[in-house]
């Protein structure tokens, strides 16, 4: 008796995404690294100078981290609460951070006590960072205000309330002392000279602020809240430039990479997007297991580091060379036992081979296809998306599909014309699917108009059909006007032909050219 064959599962190719310089550059990774925090990681910020350690906010911590350590090389703990915002000087000796007591603190890197506490804010402050000069702290809070403090004198310099919502995020200019944006829940950005008693520019984000990012050049401001990342022309008074919406859930954090030519945003919806800064188009994207609060991104984008919310500290080192070699893994050579065993046996001519039998594994289709369950098998193949046509195609070959169709209940008939409708113009499953459907109709005549659902159906595959039969009727017209246009633009050619007389017959001739 023949062995029973197993149903033959063809495989289709697939297209695969674009391969470009930006996809290249950006997988060019290690696995990452991953570190459990105490809680939600809101802050992760670089030293400006070598080695550039990063400084990492979560719970009642700030750590900061060697730029390939899994472990704090320093912690400040010196939080009554939650602290915010982990920030470092320009020398890198210095950082701020502020806290939900509503006290800002001031740590020398090398120490570990706070060396000074601004205390003036009435709630959480959830802003901090240096001015230009590295004298200066900006400050924002939710009691809706932000203040410069002195640091050599610990004392305020000033303070604007203009914001009738909570400040979230605030960046300092680093070309010039005095200047600063904020950006808060009341959906506005506005640029403050410490010079003068109020703001001096305002810009209307659309949603509560989250992040706030300056260009190198701080020509352009961009700024992220809700869905939307919007770039801001501060040359043209605060004109808005562009509006990205490519994230599904809040954006929380902005950086720029790749030095100032790709601008990265991170959000609730696990994702960081790369955007190119000349046309704002996504170039990459990278998925993360949880919902995303910060995002760091080394100097020459030698890493890349995210915080998420249940705590977790995912860290990506870039390849270098000589790890490219080393991922190369040398092909492990046999014991020397195995080369000297067997190895002046010469098989005799008595010898018998003793072949071990191949045990045969059917999938469960195959199974009730050897039992001639035609229906059943169907049905089994239906439930996965990969092999529905290679059954319907093996069941047409044995004869038998028509078998398989016949005897569905509603449900199950419904389920069938929407697998019609759905691949039935599909050029690699379009012949098999036209037997099938017209089994269908053949079979379920009688029964039309007793279900509206099949009714329903049924009516999808018509406007189906007549659409698809409109598409062809103009392809020929266009593929008629093509062929007049080649047989013109083609030069005719004379040929002549022996003949009688001096002149033979002359005969234009014409090359036609079909694609």
């Amino acid at each position: 008796m023949a062995s029973f064959k197993p149903t033959r599962i063809q495989v289709y190719p697939k297209l695969g995404e674009k391969v470009t310089q930006d996809t290249l550059y950006w997988k060019n990774y290690k696995a990452p690294v991953q570190i459990k925090e105490f809680g939600a990681i809101t802050s992760i910020d670089f030293s400006p100078l070598a080695p550039h350690t990063y400084a990492v906010t979560a719970s009642t911590r700030v750590h900061i981290y060697g730029p390939f350590s899994q472990e704090p090389v320093k912690t400040f703990t010196r939080f009554k609460d939650t602290a915010y915002s982990g920030r470092f000087r320009s020398d890198g000796q210095l950082l701020v951070a502020g806290c939900e007591d509503s006290a800002v603190r001031l740590f020398d890197v090398s120490g570990r006590v706070a060396i000074r506490m601004f205390k003036g804010h009435t709630k959480a402050v959830h802003v901090a960072d240096f001015t230009s000069h590295g004298y200066q702290i900006l400050t924002g809070s939710d009691d809706y205000t932000c203040k410069l403090w002195d640091i050599p004198n610990s004392a305020e310099l000033t303070s604007y309330k203009e914001h009738t919502d909570y400040i979230r995020c605030g960046i300092t200019s680093k070309l010039n002392r005095d200047l600063f944006f904020t950006g808060s829940y009341d959906h506005t950005l506005k640029l403050f000279d410490a010079r003068v008693d109020k703001s001096v520019m305002n810009m209307d984000h659309g949603q509560p602020v989250e992040s706030l990012l300056l260009y190198p050049s701080e020509g352009l401001l961009v700024s992220a809240g809700g869905r939307y990342v919007k770039v801001w022309d501060l040359l043209k008074g605060g004109q808005p430039l562009v509006s990205l919406k490519n994230h599904h859930k809040t954006v929380t954090s902005l950086c720029l990479g790749s030095n100032g030519q790709r601008l990265l945003s991170a959000s609730l919806d696990r994702h960081v997007k790369v955007y190119s800064t000349t046309n704002y188009k996504v170039v990459h994207n990278f998925d993360y297991a949880a919902s995303i609060l910060s995002l760091g991104l080394a100097p020459d984008d030698e890493s890349i580091v995210v915080g998420m919310t249940n705590g977790i500290l995912s860290i990506k080192h870039k390849r270098t060379p000589e790890d490219s070699k080393g991922a190369v893994q040398q092909k492990r050579q046999p014991a020397y036992r195995i080369f000297v065993k067997g190895k002046n046996y010469v098989p005799k001519q008595e010898d018998y081979l003793v072949s071990k039998p191949v045990r045969q594994y059917l999938a469960k289709y195959d199974k009730l296809l050897r039992k001639f369950n035609v229906s059943k098998a169907l049905d089994e193949a239906m439930e996965v998306s990969t092999i529905p046509m290679a059954v319907i195609k093996e069941l047409d070959r044995r004869g038998t599909l028509k078998n398989a169709l016949a005897g569905r209940d509603e449900k199950e008939l419904c389920q069938l014309l929407s697998f019609v409708i759905m691949n039935l113009v599909d050029t690699r499953f379009t012949a098999t699917l036209t037997t099938m459907a017209e089994m269908l109709l053949d079979i379920y005549q009688s029964t039309v108009g007793m279900s509206s659902l099949v009714d329903r159906q049924l009516l999808r595959l018509q406007e189906l059909l007549d659409k698809e039969t409109e598409y062809q009727q103009e392809l020929m017209e266009v593929l008629g006007m093509l062929d007049v246009l080649f047989a013109s633009a083609h030069p005719r050619k004379e040929v002549t032909l022996p003949g009688d007389g001096a002149n033979g017959h002359v005969f234009l001739m014409y090359t036609y050219i079909y694609v």
